[in-house]
């Protein structure tokens, strides 16, 4: 499924820090208080190595110089559309750059991945742990890069100025961990902007990371790739899906002994910031909230209509050997799955993995269509930043949910960026078992 080998840039680290990194071998320095993903970081290092587990209840720093050096120029965006081409999610493997510390025959190398959305700028920094990775650092910031994209076709001032923040932040990480190999995406809004690719040279030039623009084939198959592991055990065709700020992608993969084959996919521009856009205001009473919601419901599922109708004989398939099996991966499945455990705030090890009844998650998507945005905010685990977006997500879940009827919904708190940190552990690992199978397997 894999367009091209992915591109991954070598990390070239300054005078200043390679002194530096004598001095402080090993040491780890947690993630700021105020980061999304500091659980992740530091003091508690986790390999990606969960199972699913059902629920028993019911189911501006610094500026730095250029840290990232050459990465290939991004290539053209495909079209919202997929097609089953027999490909495994492990694709190509990307190049491998042998630092001099390598040489020497260090080999406490770490990788990094960013993730650069339409919503979010995400980072992770890890280091291979076997056949796994254990995280040694992370970082998530809500940036709204696609901000008033659907009505101008344009990255906005304010929108770059806000990413560019983020990125020093993740730029300065980079320089501060033995980052060996890194690879940078960028998703759905760069892809749709007409001034997308001018915003990645802008990047490039303040911050000196490389962003590759992916095509939607691409951003599907390293979510697939990144979160896999956590689909139910079974054999036969199952979906993952990701929805994103910009775009949703639909996987018809099905299971093997390794990594999953992918059958057929689909991406479509409908995501939280760019449905929500598209839709206008929510309305000042229930009954128009509610009928807002329905319209957004209605978009979707027309975009997934002809998906829909090829995934048909799968989805027979599938019913007749037993349930359905089902993955999402998003900001919206982890929020809901937080309202269904009623989390006092967001718990990533209590997420990731999590098992919830389909019935569960309709039902939270039917309360939030018709409530207030100020009565949104209030609640835990969705406060301030996902107040207005997250009734988006909701929709787009409710028409997965038609499309592929699992009575379960498996959660991932992993995708696009652990997929990447695999393809680059599994190209360029070496040493203590760090090398990983060509596949990329979990």
């Amino acid at each position: 499924m894999a367009d091209s080998a992915p591109p991954a840039a070598k990390v070239e680290v300054s005078g200043r820090r390679a002194r530096r990194r004598h001095g402080r071998k090993g040491k780890v320095r947690p993630a700021p208080a105020d980061t999304p993903d500091a659980r992740v970081a530091g003091s508690r290092p986790h390999p990606t190595s969960a199972t699913p587990r059902e629920n028993d209840r019911a189911l501006s720093p610094p500026r730095i110089s250029p840290v990232v050096a050459e990465a290939p120029r991004a290539s053209p965006a495909s079209p919202h559309a997929g097609e089953g081409d027999g490909g495994t999610v492990a694709g190509a493997g990307a190049a491998v750059f042998r630092p001099a510390a390598a040489r020497h025959g260090v080999y406490r190398q770490s990788y990094a991945a960013i993730d650069l959305g339409t919503n979010n700028c995400r980072l992770l920094i890890a280091r291979p742990s076997g056949e796994n990775f254990t995280v040694i650092d992370a970082f998530s910031r809500v940036v709204r890069l696609g901000e008033g994209l659907a009505q101008t076709g344009r990255l906005s001032d304010e929108a770059m100025d806000r990413t560019l923040a983020a990125l020093r932040v993740c730029a300065d990480k980079l320089m501060r961990r033995n980052v060996h190999l890194a690879r940078s995406v960028a998703t759905e809004a760069c892809r749709r902007a007409v001034n997308g690719t001018d915003f990645i040279e802008r990047v490039r030039g303040e911050t000196g990371i490389a962003l590759d623009i992916i095509s939607a084939r691409e951003e599907a198959r390293l979510a697939v790739l990144g979160c896999h592991v956590l689909l139910e055990a079974g054999m036969g065709p199952a979906m993952i899906f990701d929805i994103g700020g910009g775009s949703t992608e639909l996987v018809l993969i099905e299971s093997t002994d390794t990594v999953p084959r992918i059958l057929d996919w689909q991406s479509v521009p409908w995501g939280v910031v760019s449905l929500s856009e598209s839709c206008g205001s929510e309305g000042a009473t229930r009954e128009e909230r509610i009928e807002r919601y329905r319209h957004m419901h209605g978009l979707v599922a027309e975009s997934f209509a002809a998906f829909a109708r090829r995934t048909q004989p799968a989805r027979e398939s599938a019913s007749s050997t037993g349930p359905l099996r089902l993955l999402g991966t998003s900001g919206t499945v982890t929020t809901l799955a937080s309202l269904h455990l009623e989390l006092p705030q967001y718990d990533r090890s209590a997420v990731d993995g999590l098992i919830v009844p389909a019935e569960s998650m309709r039902a939270i998507s039917a309360r939030l269509s018709g409530m207030p945005i100020e009565e949104r905010r209030e609640l835990a685990c969705i406060g301030r930043e996902r107040a207005d977006l997250v009734v988006a997500g909701c929709a787009i879940l409710e028409a997965i949910l038609d499309l592929w009827p699992a009575g379960r919904l498996g959660v991932a708190d992993r995708g696009i960026r652990e997929g990447i940190l695999r393809s680059l552990i599994s190209a360029g690992g070496h040493g203590a078992g760090a090398r990983t199978s060509a596949a990329g397997r979990a």
